[in-house]
């Protein structure tokens, strides 16, 4: 193939180095998730149509498969790729669930494709990291408190700029809304949703030509709105609202529980507040809503979000309420390459070339490699039996820190240019640069 391939708009590919740093945080991640007992699993690609358009994600664009061969004419295969972890964990619950133990715990850490328009932080291939906990029938409220804090701590343990967690109740809201007497709540909840991409005025405008508010009533949605604390005081904030209800009651309560459960997980680092502007806009939330912003890049809007969700998977007999949050991992590392934010990884992952004398005493060197490659250090031989100083530079370009020299048996730091005598069975590098 002669001609030079043209980039494919929003299917992002990351150099080695890059790559190297998406990996840790990917490690880091689940790491973090199986410290708290979430296991891992890995669902198909595909999914049918008709699933991929239930849950309130109609508007979108489902990259749908067609077969390259198939009869002219002939339309999809009634399948497509899955545009977040979300719907086919669903699927995946109902399909297995005579085989898991509930609630079940599971974390996901996979790439999922959207036809959408490509821009900054929106890509048509990302990745995701999702935590779900899901129960049979019932879930009890304290996994709302438990899946917020994971995510805190897993987020807290990555080098990423300082992050925010902002989180409310969609009970909280509707109570509020049904409580004024709003005749359709659920369009005044998708259109709060817009605060962040539209004047208020305009969102006033929406509530009452879409939701069927008074402008009284809608004042008081936005009044609403405007309340953000980092601790429990919005309760009487909104109770000095004057609404009464008892969903509201119980919205007010599960969000304090939350927040009061999250203090000791939160620094300078990572921040939580109950931000009850946040409405998330899609039906199947129920109860926890939240979304995660990283500090310099509002303009990416959220890397992350989730929430409850009461009834996402049901097979007519039983259902499967759940609650959990999403990472985009993709979203949120690009940007910050491309920004020279987050510093790049090791081209290699090798800390060791092993020096080559000559072609004949190639069977040394490997030996070498060998000896260091079973005790954990990454090890690469020279390629070819050029001047120990080409050598050198071919490891300064490659990145790799240590060149050793089988026929003095020394081995080189190139960066700060000491050089020791070493025996391959016990010498090791630097603690922090052995590949785990």
């Amino acid at each position: 193939m002669s001609d030079k391939p043209t980039p494919l708009s929003g299917f992002p590919e990351l150099l080695p180095e890059q790559r190297a740093v998406e990996r840790r945080v990917i490690a880091s991640l689940s790491r973090s998730f199986e410290l708290h007992g979430f296991t891992n699993i890995e669902t198909r690609a595909v999914e049918p149509l008709d699933r991929l358009a239930k849950g309130g994600e109609v508007d979108k664009e489902i990259y749908a498969l067609r077969r390259l061969q198939a009869d002219e004419g002939a339309g999809d295969a009634g399948i497509g790729l899955h545009f977040d972890l979300t719907v086919p964990f669903a699927r995946y619950v109902l399909e297995h669930s005579g085989k898991l133990e509930f609630p079940f715990r599971r974390f996901q850490i996979q790439p999922a494709w959207r036809g959408e328009r490509p821009q900054e932080g929106r890509y048509r291939q990302f990745t995701q990291a999702d935590i779900d906990v899901v129960g049979r029938d019932e879930l009890p409220f304290h996994h709302d408190v438990e899946v917020v804090r994971v995510m805190l701590e897993a987020l807290d343990a990555l080098p990423l700029p300082d992050l925010s967690f902002q989180v409310n109740n969609r009970k909280l809201i509707q109570g509020f809304y049904r409580g004024l007497g709003i005749p359709d709540v659920t369009a005044a909840i998708r259109q709060i949703d817009k605060l962040d991409k539209q004047p208020a005025d305009a969102v006033k405008a929406l509530l009452v030509s879409e939701a069927g508010a008074t402008e009284a009533q809608a004042d008081r949605c936005l009044e609403l709105a405007t309340i953000r604390v980092p601790d429990t005081s919005f309760v009487e904030r909104v109770r000095a609202l004057g609404v009464e209800d008892e969903l509201l009651e119980t919205g007010l309560a599960e969000l304090a529980a939350v927040v009061a459960g999250c203090q000791d997980a939160v620094n300078g680092h990572v921040r939580l507040e109950a931000n009850l502007r946040i409405a998330r806009g899609l039906d199947y939330y129920t109860g926890t809503v939240l979304e995660v912003f990283m500090a310099g890049y509002e303009r990416l809007k959220s890397v992350g979000g989730g929430g409850r969700y009461d009834a996402l998977a049901s097979d007519g007999r039983t259902t499967y309420p759940g609650v959990g949050v999403s990472f985009g991992v993709s979203r949120a590392l690009i940007p910050l390459f491309a920004d020279g934010v987050l510093a790049p990884g090791p081209k290699v992952p090798s800390q060791v070339l092993v020096a080559l004398v000559d072609e004949e005493s190639r069977p040394a060197s490997d030996a070498v490699a060998t000896a260091l490659r079973r005790r954990g250090i990454a090890t690469e031989v020279a390629a070819s039996a050029q001047r120990f100083g080409k050598q050198i530079r071919y490891a300064e370009r490659r990145g790799i820190p240590y060149v050793w020299f089988p026929d003095s048996h020394e081995v080189k730091d190139i960066r700060s240019g000491d050089q020791v005598a070493a025996d391959a069975d016990s010498w090791t590098p630097a603690t922090e640069e052995i590949v785990q």
